[in-house]
């Protein structure tokens, strides 16, 4: 049979199915020809082409396509490497992830920073052979006799899983493993790479599997594009939420509460104050009631709503009290629909708007818990408005508006949005569900703002609005949802008399601006990598005397700044002054107030900053107006 193959340089040529690209673009290639773009996928220079289409373009070290030939082919041969240095081990899968690649190994105990040592030693020799990267496609019974000589339990058990009556390996050297591709033509084309670390992951995600040991890799064409990544990974080390949360005493996750819940220490739970009170502050001006709901109910709630049958796996088990089974909340929704159902309401009252800073807790495996940001126990800055479709194109602006509002203030400037349409599981029919996409849509454009399509990634009961923040390392968060249901009022029978007198189904608009307060407590921690500003900061200023014969001035300073409303400590310890100010620093206190002889004897304060500059002597007037507007303005020095 046959193929129509349109090249690169536009011409038209036939070839027998089945013909790998190397030999289709033969007269095309050069030295520096990694692989080809066909039909919108990166082929290696081995596959086989086994339908009509257009090769896009021909793929060198220049091109971002060629990373992911680079990093697949580097997977397998750190699996080589470890193959040669510990044959007992299994091999597991080994795919390309974002800036690098990772492989899954069967293994009687973790790997070591030794071993990793060793296996990077192995891996250059692997590359210095230059071992082509051959593929084969041989049949079903021929893959699991290979696979079974080699003891490889793992990819049996795949070949199993793969349809049709062929599969494909690659071989280089004595190496061979079963894989679709695509790959570098030879192992000498892998350039720069490090090993990183090794975690623990379940065969397939299943905690019901064995446990495997992910060895993890970055690898780059160029050694300055590696290093930079380097650099990247020990900037997000230094700022990682966990270490900093304990180090500045701000939370802790302890083994006798529980993994995933979370122990507010002072600074950590007044910054969340802060947090919480500016957040009530502001919805309240814009409209918001504020409600407070339980955190168990009964669970036939939210079987009504439909999230049992949708988020089973991801709620606590039930617990009977008076022989009823009752359910801590997986979210607030069913509370605040039952508020509005306690009475009759009117088409005057709408939109109702209601916000509540509630505690909800989901399942989430232990595998996935990590530190703030995935957790068990979670506090979400909800709100759901109950509004007329005549209203709802309105209500979704003002959303957007106070979403930008929010992140801005926390000096978020750079945002994803997402548009997430229907979920292949889903309630109501597709006429509600195109009329809760088209208002998204709509109101995204008459605002200007770019967005993408999720496509599928919708909630069961409707679409929504994502809106991903990017953080000062370039990394983007997942943060504030905007979600339109015509179908959770419909479940609930809510309705309001209209102007006709006639009963009629509200629209809801579920939706969290900063999301979970602990995950948007560990992106902040980490953007600012700890040195929260002025007005975020659980302690604003630290008093550092110089002798004790300065104490009674500096606590003189330390009542008045106390009145002033400004959130300071004193150190008034017998240490040296460089002591004392290296603690502060690293405690990332934004001022620290010198007092001596020179600051006694003209009643006036030095101030340090926690950058390490000295500004001008200043009265303690002039210090509080300073730290007052600081934080009135939101600055985010």
């Amino acid at each position: 049979m046959e193929l129509k193959i349109v090249l690169p340089d536009g011409s038209e040529k036939a070839v027998k199915k089945g013909v790998k690209v190397r030999e289709v673009l033969e007269s095309f290639l050069t030295k520096e020809t990694l692989g080809a773009k066909f039909n919108g996928q990166i082929f290696d220079l081995e596959t086989p082409i086994t339908e009509e289409g257009t090769f896009e373009k021909l793929l060198t070290p220049e091109d971002p396509e060629s990373l992911e030939l680079l990093r697949h082919t580097a997977a397998h041969v750190m699996a080589q490497a470890v193959k040669e240095l510990f044959p007992e081990a299994k091999l597991g899968i080994g795919p390309t992830i974002e800036n690098g690649f990772y492989y899954d190994f069967d293994y009687e105990r973790s790997f070591t920073p030794e071993d990793l040592k060793q296996i990077e030693k192995r891996m250059k020799k692997i590359i210095k052979k230059r071992y082509p990267l051959v593929r084969e496609e041989i049949s079903k019974e021929e893959a699991k006799k290979l696979f079974s000589d080699l003891n490889e339990p793992y990819k049996l058990e795949l070949i199993e899983e793969i349809p049709g009556d062929t599969v494909s390996i690659y071989r280089q050297g004595e190496f061979v493993d079963l894989c679709a591709g695509p790959h570098l033509p030879h192992t000498g084309w892998v350039k720069a790479f490090k090993l990183l670390s090794v975690a623990g992951a379940y065969w397939r995600g299943d905690e019901n599997n064995p446990m495997l040991w992910r060895i993890y890799g970055a690898a780059f064409f160029k050694k300055e594009e590696l290093e930079a990544y380097l650099e990247k990974l020990e900037e997000a080390k230094r700022r990682d939420h966990r270490r900093l949360g304990k180090e500045l005493e701000l939370f802790s996750i302890e083994e006798e509460v529980g993994p995933g819940l979370i122990l507010w220490h002072p600074k950590g739970a007044l910054v969340r104050k802060i947090i919480e009170d500016f957040w009530r502050e502001e919805h309240l001006k814009r409209g918001y009631e504020l409600v407070v709901t339980p955190h168990i109910a009964r669970r036939h709630l939210w079987q009504i709503s439909g999230h049992l049958d949708f988020y089973a796996e991801n709620m606590f088990a039930p617990m009977k009290i008076d022989e009823i089974e009752y359910q801590l909340k997986p979210m607030n929704c069913p509370f605040h629909i039952l508020i509005y159902k306690s009475r009759r309401r009117s088409y005057r009252e709408l939109p109702i708007r209601w916000c509540e800073l509630g505690t909800v807790y989901r399942y989430e495996r232990s595998g996935v818990l990590h530190g703030l940001m995935r957790v068990r126990g979670f506090t979400q800055d909800d709100a759901h408005i109950f509004c007329r479709e005549d209203q709802l194109e309105e209500e979704i602006f003002r959303c957007l508006d106070l979403t930008v509002f929010f992140l801005s203030t926390f000096g978020f400037k750079e945002y994803q949005i997402f548009l997430s349409t229907r979920p292949e599981k889903y309630v109501g029919d597709e006429a509600i569900w195109e009329k809760a996409e088209g208002a998204l849509r709509k109101a995204l454009e008459d605002k200007g703002l770019p967005y993408e399509i999720d496509p599928g990634e919708g909630v069961f009961y409707g679409p929504k609005i994502d809106i991903k923040i990017k953080d000062v390392l370039g990394r983007f968060w997942q943060c504030s949802t905007i979600q339109v249901d015509f179908n959770i009022p419909e479940r609930f029978n809510l309705t309001y008399i209209g102007e006709d007198n006639q009963r009629h189904r509200p629209i809801m608009i579920h939706r969290a601006l900063l999301g979970s307060l602990e995950r948007f407590l560990g992106v902040l921690i980490e953007h600012y990598a700890g040195a929260f500003p002025v007005w975020l900061a659980p302690v604003q200023a630290i008093i550092i005397t110089v002798a004790d014969r300065h104490i009674p001035f500096a606590e003189q300073v330390l009542e008045h700044l106390k009145g002033a409303g400004i959130r300071v400590k004193p150190d008034f310890r017998n240490e040296k002054l460089g002591f004392k100010i290296r603690e502060a620093q690293l405690q990332k206190i934004p001022y620290m107030i010198i007092i001596g002889d020179k600051e006694l004897e003209n009643k006036a304060l030095t101030i340090r900053t926690r950058k390490g500059e000295n500004l001008p002597l200043m009265s303690t007037e002039d210090f509080v107006a300073k730290v007052q507007e600081e934080v009135s303005a939101k600055t985010l020095n």
